[in-house]
């Protein structure tokens, strides 16, 4: 496995490369190009920029997270071909920079969804946490206000300003689509762009639904084991794979995260490892990655991981906020090391084992 952290690029994160490239057994970074809207190409240059940026710190881009797709993919209008034709082009230029792995999601309006971004902890730290009494509570249109207001400045993945600044008109859009709506438009665009991922081998590794279930009235389709296996068999290729998150998949504590690995073995191109802990239906909150810290067992993930033979990217998901730091909620330095840290000890174990 290779140990990776998220990184947002230069002016959009708070953690430098050079202290990523300090935390022990990290060598590389999964990372993205922000500045560029959803639905636009990447071009060669702007990639290689990043991409030279990043091996002049002595690491490696593993792989891009994300590659947004564009609304109109996902509801199924009309132009949305405009917009794969785009998405081609930028798979090419990514394969033409030798980077090979896209994970990317397929969740309508919110890419995720909390009701709180920094809950204090007994030990003073701060974390994500969802609580659904709390997101009943909130009106979908306020909830851009809300994240971005307790965002410390930064632009939180998947909710930014100039797409969701028209949130009433993306609800509206997707009012008629349905979960079925939303699979067929899912395989569609993977069949679309099928030839160049596998001319390339490119792995599309699409994330799972967080939370694991409907929000705001929103369908969700990759949210439980069932409709992962679906998708997997729709387009039965190893290019259509899957990024295991731990935290997403495991909000519902009814998805068994070890029986997901082993069913999917050999399409597990990418792991976000998180802990979490619940506290009943549809309320949690995200923990340290040590597993009594949380309600989840890392060492049997890591173990069934390595047994199934996945040696993909992989890389500790949301931290703690702590010891003072002042960074985008999820995604400071300090708690996420550790994280790194951690699951590097836990696989040093399980290999010597």
């Amino acid at each position: 496995m290779k140990m990776t952290l998220r990184w947002f690029g230069e002016g959009n994160d708070s953690v430098e490369l050079w202290k990523i490239r300090q935390i022990p057994g990290v060598t590389g970074v999964i990372t993205t190009l922000y500045n560029i809207p959803v639905g636009e190409a990447w071009t060669y240059e702007d990639i290689m920029e990043m991409k030279n940026k990043v091996e002049a710190s002595g690491l490696k881009v593993e792989g891009i997270e994300s590659v947004n797709i564009h609304d109109s993919i996902k509801i199924g209008l009309p132009d949305r071909d405009k917009y794969i034709e785009n998405y081609i082009t930028t798979l090419e230029n990514l394969a033409k920079a030798d980077i090979k792995l896209v994970c990317y999601n397929f969740m309508p309006v919110f890419d995720w969804t909390r009701s709180e971004l920094a809950k204090k902890r007994d030990d003073g730290s701060t974390v994500l946490s969802y609580d659904q009494d709390k997101i009943d509570e909130i009106n979908p249109d306020e909830m851009f206000k809300q994240i971005d207001s307790n965002s410390q400045g930064f632009v939180m993945p998947g909710w930014e300003p100039e797409r969701l600044a028209h949130v009433k008109e993306l609800f509206e859009a997707y009012k008629d689509v349905g979960e079925q709506n939303l699979f067929d438009n899912l395989v569609y665009f993977l069949k679309k762009i099928q030839p160049v991922c596998e001319k390339h081998d490119i792995m599309m590794a699409i994330h799972p639904d967080d939370p694991a279930w409907p929000v705001f009235n929103l369908p969700r389709i990759i949210n439980n084991k069932e409709n992962i296996l679906k998708l997997l068999n729709a387009v039965d290729s190893k290019f259509n794979g899957l990024t295991l998150c731990t935290g997403s998949l495991g909000s519902n504590p009814d998805n068994d995260i070890c029986d997901i690995i082993k069913a999917t073995k050999g399409r597990v191109h990418f792991a976000h490892i998180r802990n979490l802990r619940h506290h009943s239906p549809g309320k949690f909150e995200e923990a340290a990655h040590l597993s009594r810290d949380g309600s989840m067992d890392m060492y049997k993930i890591m173990k069934t991981l390595y047994e199934t033979g996945f040696d993909g990217p992989i890389r500790p998901d949301h931290g703690r906020m702590i010891w003072g730091e002042v960074a985008m909620p999820g995604y400071g330095l300090y708690d996420r090391a550790l994280g790194a840290t951690y699951l590097n000890g836990l696989l040093e174990a399980i290999e010597k084992e």
